[in-house]
């Protein structure tokens, strides 16, 4: 692959060289939640660039699904703030911060089982349908107008994952990683500024996660949109990832390139497995 370089941003981190002159994405400060007195995740500090591949790795229990469900404001945070392109996320509900541009896919694939895949993927064209309630009921032109457009965004997003040819399956049907991929292309619809991927690559075979890997790319190229992702596959994360941060017991024990990463005893002892002398 090809090698990005990474800049330090005074008093940030690191973001991709391209990202420079251009405004973050996304900035967490001091961010926190506490649940019961239980401290889940604690003086959590990250920036990921405009265009930006970063991962957010770390044991099992570690706190990563919880800084996404902070970040999609599942969970109002206890401390910090989360800037999205600047803007303070703050007061925000789920839909209010989707439609601000951040998106989210999940561990467990959530889709609507029974709707055909066009169907799933029209859903996350909510923040571009309009049109009334009358006009829906009366079938106006505007109505038509709107649906025609959808369908025509929906085959477009859908192409991208060659799942065009599937828009009429039902979405249930469809094999374990074209879930996943229908997932993918259904958080897209929302038309982010930043993708958030938690565990994308669970349950696929080694083909199916190098071609992730490249629709991961083709995404960030076509769209000019970040991704965060979660991950436990680290050649996946290694491969593609331009910065990563490794979160233990919710708080962040190491940040840098992936070179850097797999070179960090830190992180060496704390997650891929303290060597063992000899």
């Amino acid at each position: 692959m090809d090698k990005t370089k990474m800049v330090a941003v005074p008093s940030v981190g690191i973001i991709p060289e391209r990202d420079l002159n251009r405004q973050l994405v996304l900035e967490c400060n001091h961010l926190g939640i506490t649940f019961g007195g239980l401290v889940a995740v604690d003086d959590f500090n990250l920036t990921v660039g405009a265009t930006e591949i970063a991962g957010l790795i770390g044991p099992n229990g570690a706190g990563k699904t919880t800084v996404f469900n902070l970040l999609t404001k599942v969970y109002q945070p206890t401390t910090g703030t989360i800037l999205l392109n600047g803007k303070d996320t703050n007061g925000m509900n789920t839909m209010q911060v989707n439609k601000a541009g951040i998106a989210r896919t999940f561990q467990n694939i959530r889709l609507f089982d029974k709707l055909t895949v066009e169907e799933n993927v029209k859903i996350g064209l909510h923040n571009e349908m309009k049109y009334s309630t009358i006009s829906a009921i009366l079938r106006l032109p505007s109505y038509w107008k709107t649906e025609r457009a959808a369908h025509e965004k929906a085959m477009e997003l859908l192409s991208i994952f060659d799942m065009q040819d599937m828009a009429d399956y039902r979405a249930g049907s469809l094999p374990y990683g074209a879930q996943r991929r229908l997932e993918i292309v259904r958080a897209l619809a929302t038309n982010p500024k930043i993708l958030l991927l938690d565990e994308p690559a669970a349950g696929m075979n080694p083909s199916e996660t190098a071609e992730l890997m490249e629709n991961i790319r083709k995404i960030r190229d076509t769209f000019q949109i970040a991704v965060l992702l979660i991950e436990h596959d680290m050649n996946l994360v290694m491969g593609i990832c331009e910065g990563i941060a490794v979160l233990n017991f919710g708080r962040i024990i190491a940040k840098g390139t992936p070179e850097e990463i797999q070179a960090n005893p830190v992180v060496i002892e704390a997650y891929l497995g303290k060597k063992k002398e000899g």
